[in-house]
């Protein structure tokens, strides 16, 4: 048994990219998108056909972008049996009513193309503001991931607001603290379940199992294989295709990790309602959580941004 069919049998693997000629190597239930993937994806001569088709229905570039994440969306879902993620645009990330109108319109266009609700994941940045038409949309029945997630307030609202799905940050948690210890990061004592990014999905995950949370922890972001055995047992893992390749390729065993019988009683009680006053000041005290959110929302934004200049010229 391979690495990856070992650790399939505790978790839903995802795989995360965009590019369709890859989906088939994995037996992979669903797929995560972003704007460096799309971006990437857009520029590769492969899918010159599929992002000119896209494209040629609008001159404004938003409205490419959004056919455009659509387009792959559906060819995505043509190759595997579960969802997709498709992300509202980054720039939109502390807008809430811009965040509803570009989720509503992105939902518009999967129904245009006779995708089931069930099969999309709306991703949205997890600040205050995307938390909050988080939950507007998915009272209306549009199930959000909620991505760029890095601490446990972030978690707590996304909990609160009912959203289906989030994608904590593994890699991106570790990568602050090693740069914040600097020579005196040990990699071996920091390894697996010692690991700063594997401990605060753990602690997201087992919270939300003993407070009966239906909210779908999925670990994103990761560096290495030992931080995804870590987490054999989550509810779900979105990998790249290196370490899938990697874990396809290894006989390493996956045993789980994350075990609901073992979570015990409640510790950390989940809040009835969202505070914004209660996740501002939690988020001002976590400065690695408010970096790293900042950083992400920056970096999509710029690819976006470098999607948008592809569509322009297309």
């Amino acid at each position: 048994m391979s690495a990856l069919d070992s650790l399939a049998a505790s978790t839903v693997v995802v795989v995360d990219t965009a590019d369709l000629d890859l989906l088939s190597r994995w037996s992979a239930r669903d797929a995560t998108t972003n704007p460096s993937l799309i971006r990437k994806a857009a520029a590769d001569p492969r899918y010159a056909r599929l992002v000119a088709a896209a494209v040629s229905g609008s001159a404004d570039v938003n409205d490419r972008l959004d056919a455009l994440l659509v387009a792959f969306g559906v060819q995505i879902l043509q190759r595997l049996p579960g969802r997709v993620s498709t992300e509202v645009d980054a720039r939109l990330s502390h807008d809430t009513e811009g965040t509803l109108r570009r989720a509503r319109a992105l939902m518009a266009r999967y129904a245009a193309q006779g995708v089931p609700r069930e099969r999309v994941l709306i991703k949205i940045a997890a600040t205050w503001e995307g938390i909050v038409a988080a939950r507007m949309l998915e009272a209306e029945g549009i199930h959000c991931n909620l991505t760029l997630l890095f601490s446990f307030a972030q978690a707590q609202a996304c909990a609160a607001a009912g959203v289906k799905l989030i994608s904590p940050f593994v890699g991106r948690i570790t990568d602050w603290h090693r740069l914040q210890a600097g020579g005196a990061w040990d990699a071996e004592q920091r390894r697996g379940a010692n690991d700063p990014g594997v401990q605060a999905v753990r602690r997201i995950w087992y919270d939300y199992k003993q407070q009966g949370v239906p909210t779908e922890v999925m670990g994103a972001s990761f560096r290495d294989l030992d931080q995804i055995a870590a987490l054999a047992g989550c509810d779900l893992l979105t990998i790249p295709p290196a370490l899938l390749d990697a874990l396809a390729a290894s006989d390493r065993a996956m045993p789980r990790q994350l075990d609901a019988a073992q979570a015990g009683p409640a510790i950390d009680p989940l809040p009835p309602v969202l505070s914004q006053q209660d996740f501002e000041q939690c988020m001002r005290t976590d400065r690695m959580a408010t970096e790293k959110l900042q950083e992400g929302v920056r970096l999509f934004s710029a690819d976006t941004e470098a999607v948008l200049s592809q569509l322009a010229a297309a």
